[in-house]
């Protein structure tokens, strides 16, 4: 596996297996932006019930709550690129036959919550299996550089790419969107089949394991140690503040602010630049600071700019909170998923990162009715406030992580470390 030298900070080489898992997870956030925008605006022409429709977007969350700890002890057991290219092989699949049913005027509110249900599930298997895949891609010294560059070219894919083409699609036809998505999941399907990589390191499961016990060991592995324990806490916290703030977010700026549809995307599109110069500078940054205080650097600053979108009544000020709060989550994103992937042994590193997934997104719709019911109370600008409470707490939650020397590698041994060979 090869690295290069950029500015000081040591990153991957886009040659190898790197550069086409990077090209696989940028191309599957393209189709996911295209059928994730498409969704909402198919469910709202097959229904007007508002409950089915919001059942359609519960459908991204639920299976993570319910599936996504199986989906990472599925990924300690199995060859993960194996995995993940069978799971969006049958993405693709999916969403291809969706297509053909929209065609031909057959589908439903009941089939399009089938599908996001379905294609949720599979993501659990293959977003923990990525997670544990990278660190035998590229050099441990390279993971954050690699983490920043997955990011970054993901946001850009559904951001500035994905999320925009979707009306020009529509005008093709409402099957359109999901033709594309359906053709990405499958060209994925082949980048990720065609890696060469051995399997990761792995202790002998001892005779008569179960996928239960697997799944406590990962969770025993994350309540163990203090730092992930800490980053675990903290970003399920955040999620809650995020779900308050995303639910409140097209009233505050159109409501609060009387904005209209102009305001909220200067304010998407000024959340979305902050985080591609977040994923830029993020190397630097950790440079400086050490991953762990660059996490608590990154929540700290978000809560000031949480309190400036909930008590500064201007566009403006809003879309320089945005920028800053997306400039400082690529930089918390990028640094928790990097030191999880340090510090986990591989053969734990599937479980541990479903643990720590299931416990993020579980936090996300609990946020958004809390969000719901302080904009109700208190004016439509109370949720951000809410959501710079929750982080105050996040950040709070790491501070006795700051207090122990907090190594890079796991505390096992290192020949179980999920890295790569140097």
């Amino acid at each position: 596996m090869a690295t290069v030298e950029t500015g000081g900070v040591c990153a991957p080489a886009w040659r190898g297996g790197f550069g086409r898992l990077w090209s696989a997870a940028v191309l599957s956030s393209f189709g996911d932006a295209l059928r994730t925008s498409a969704l909402p605006l198919l469910a709202a022409t097959l229904t007007g019930r508002p409950l089915l429709i919001a059942a359609v977007t519960a459908c991204g969350y639920l299976p993570w709550i319910i599936f996504g700890l199986l989906g990472g002890a599925v990924a300690d057991r199995v060859d993960q690129r194996r995995a993940m290219w069978t799971a969006d092989a049958v993405r693709g699949l999916l969403v291809a036959c969706f297509a053909v049913a929209v065609v031909l005027g057959q589908a439903s509110i009941g089939l399009l919550i089938a599908l996001a249900f379905a294609l949720t599930t599979l993501q659990t298997l293959f977003d923990n299996a990525a997670t544990a895949l990278l660190p035998a891609l590229v050099d441990r010294d390279a993971l954050g550089s690699a983490n920043a560059r997955l990011m970054t070219g993901q946001q850009i894919a559904a951001g500035l790419l994905g999320a925009p083409l979707v009306p020009l699609l529509l005008m093709a036809g409402a099957a359109m969107p999901f033709a594309a998505d359906a053709v990405t999941f499958l060209v994925a399907a082949a980048l990720v089949a065609s890696l060469r990589t051995g399997l990761p390191e792995r202790k002998p499961r001892p005779a008569g394991s179960t996928l239960r016990r697997e799944i406590a060991e990962g969770l025993r592995a994350l309540g163990q140690d203090r730092a992930l324990r800490g980053l675990c806490a903290a970003t399920a916290l955040c999620n809650i503040g995020m779900g308050a703030l995303i639910a409140g977010l097209v009233l505050l700026v159109t409501g609060w602010l009387h904005a209209g549809t102009a305001g909220y995307a200067a304010a998407m599109t000024a959340y979305t630049i902050g985080g591609l110069a977040g994923g830029v500078a993020s190397g630097r940054l950790v440079a400086r600071l050490g991953r762990l205080r660059a996490v608590v650097l990154a929540g700290t600053v978000q809560i000031g700019a949480l309190v400036v979108m909930g008590s500064v009544p201007s566009p403006v000020a809003l879309a320089a909170a945005m920028g800053v709060f997306g400039f400082m989550g690529m930089l918390w994103n990028v640094n928790t998923r990097t030191l999880m992937q340090e510090r986990t042994p591989a053969d734990t590193l599937g479980r541990v990162s479903a643990a720590f997934r299931t416990l993020a997104v579980a936090g996300a719709p609990l946020g958004a009715l809390l969000g719901g019911a302080v904009a109700t109370a208190w004016g439509l600008n109370t949720p951000a406030l809410l959501a710079a409470a929750f982080f105050v707490l996040s950040v709070a939650s790491l501070i006795p992580a700051l207090k122990v020397n907090v190594s890079v590698v796991a505390p096992d041994d290192d020949a179980t470390t999920a890295h790569a060979p140097r």
